[in-house]
């Protein structure tokens, strides 16, 4: 059996608005400009499990200082010395600490805090 995850949007840039299907992709995370988060999950499996899957759409309406981040599995399972994942509750408040003011900077805070845990526990496997 073959499948994949997939996430797909069509962006309205005038209205600031986009649609969204979640196909057993990891969810992407939106930051609000007031730092909550929300889980971009709305839809279904991944594509190929089942040919009459249904899925559904979401609508999202962006405002001024939101941040979406999609990222792949890589980095929710990237693992320490004792084999532990990043995992998906960990990216969260990442992504919530502190304001970062450009989508680079904020990709650079990121990559430090996996670097981070991945080589944590190195010293202390000796």
């Amino acid at each position: 059996m073959r499948f994949t995850t997939a996430f797909l949007a069509e962006d309205d840039a005038a209205r600031r608005v986009f649609n969204c299907i979640n196909a057993g992709h990891n969810a992407p995370t939106l930051r609000r400009s007031n730092g909550s988060i929300e889980r971009l999950d709305v839809g279904g499996l991944p594509i190929g499990i089942q040919p009459e899957a249904k899925y559904e759409s979401a609508t999202v309406t962006l405002a001024p200082g939101d941040w979406l981040n999609i990222f792949t599995d890589g980095l929710v399972e990237a693992e320490n010395a004792r084999q532990e994942e990043y995992g998906e509750t960990r990216l969260p408040s990442t992504i919530a600490a502190g304001a970062a003011t450009t989508p680079a900077e904020m990709l650079k805070r990121l990559m430090a805090e996996l670097d981070l845990f991945v080589v944590s526990t190195h010293s202390t496997m000796t």
